[in-house]
C-alpha cells in the first residue's frame, strides 16, 4: 500500500515478504504457489512454509519496532533466526569493496539476511518500518526527511487514523 514505491535495494525483498500477509483481510499470500513465486520460493513443503512464515512475522515486529511501536505478536527474535543464515563475505577484486552475501542463492533466510546486513551497512535498514494501525502493519520504506512518517499511506491508513481522533473529540 506504500505510497512511495518499495524499499531500495535487498530491503525490497524483505518488504515484499512482510506485505505477503494483509491483516485487514486475514488473506495470505504464502498460502499459495503464485503468492510465493515473486520471493522464489513457489515450491516449498508445510515445514518450509511454516519457517518462511515465522521469518515473515519476526520481520514485522522490527518494523513496527523502527516505527515505536511494540511488536504484535510473540515471535521468534529477528537475530536468532538469521543466525541460521549461512552468509560469505564477497571482496571485489578490482577495489577491494567488501559485502555480505548469501551463501546459496535459493534459501530465502539467506537472502534476507545479506538483505539486513546490507541495508545495515548501507542506513537504510531503520528506515523500513511498520504501519501503526493495527489492522494494517505493512511494512513500508520512510522516505520522509526526518523519517518520521507513521503510516504506509497517507491516503487511506493516515486519512483513517485522523478521522477516528477527529470522531473521539
Amino acid at each position: 500500500m506504500s505510497e512511495n514505491g518499495s524499499a531500495p535495494g535487498g530491503l525490497a525483498l524483505v518488504e515484499a515478504l512482510v506485505n505477503t500477509r494483509d491483516l485487514e483481510s486475514g488473506r495470505d499470500a504464502l498460502d499459495t504457489a503464485e503468492g510465493r513465486a515473486p520471493l522464489g520460493i513457489a515450491e516449498i513443503g508445510a515445514g518450509e512454509l511454516a519457517a518462511v512464515k515465522e521469518l515473515r512475522e519476526s520481520l514485522r515486529a522490527v518494523c513496527l519496532a523502527h516505527a515505536g511501536h511494540p511488536p504484535h505478536d510473540t515471535v521468534t527474535p529477528l537475530g536468532q533466526l538469521l543466525s541460521r543464515a549461512p552468509l560469505l563475505v564477497t571482496v571485489d577484486e578490482r577495489d577491494g569493496s567488501a559485502r555480505l552475501t548469501a551463501a546459496e542463492e535459493g534459501p530465502l533466510l539467506s537472502r534476507v539476511a545479506a538483505a539486513v546486513a546490507e541495508a545495515l551497512t548501507d542506513g537504510t535498514w531503520l528506515r523500513l518500518k511498520a504501519c501503526e494501525l493495527p489492522e494494517c502493519h505493512w511494512a513500508y520504506y520512510d522516505r520522509s526527511p526526518a523519517g518520521r512518517r507513521r503510516w504506509c499511506s497517507m491516503s487511506v491508513c493516515g486519512a483513517r487514523a485522523k478521522m477516528r481522533r477527529y470522531r473521539a473529540k
